[in-house]
């Protein structure tokens, strides 16, 4: 068998003390650095403007009653009108959607 070498303490290398560097003198002509001028943009056109959403354009209002124009969601209940988009409704809130009938009996 071999013999096993004697465990010996390791030897940790000596650090040496930081190096206090001395701060450089820059010319007054460096320090300032011309940056390259970047392209006047295009005018971007402006955008549309969308009508403001009126809460009485959703109902209706005959004499002494009120009535809704916008069907209510089933899901989310009464606070909740749902859109009108040409074929069918649909609820903002949850997503769900409930088409129209066609004047033909098709879908």
């Amino acid at each position: 068998m071999p013999k096993k070498e004697e465990a010996k303490p390791k030897e940790e290398p000596k650090k040496e003390a930081p190096k206090k560097e001395e701060p450089k003198e820059v010319a007054p002509a460096e320090k300032e650095v011309a940056k390259p001028e970047k392209p006047e943009k295009a005018a971007k056109p402006e955008k549309k403007k969308k009508p403001d959403k009126k809460i009485h354009t959703l109902y209706k209002v005959e004499q002494d009653k009120v009535s809704r124009l916008r069907p209510t969601c089933e899901r989310c209940g009464t606070g909740y009108f749902m859109a009108d988009h040409g074929n069918r409704y649909t609820c903002g809130h949850c997503g769900f959607t409930k088409y129209k009938r066609a004047e033909n009996g098709h879908v």
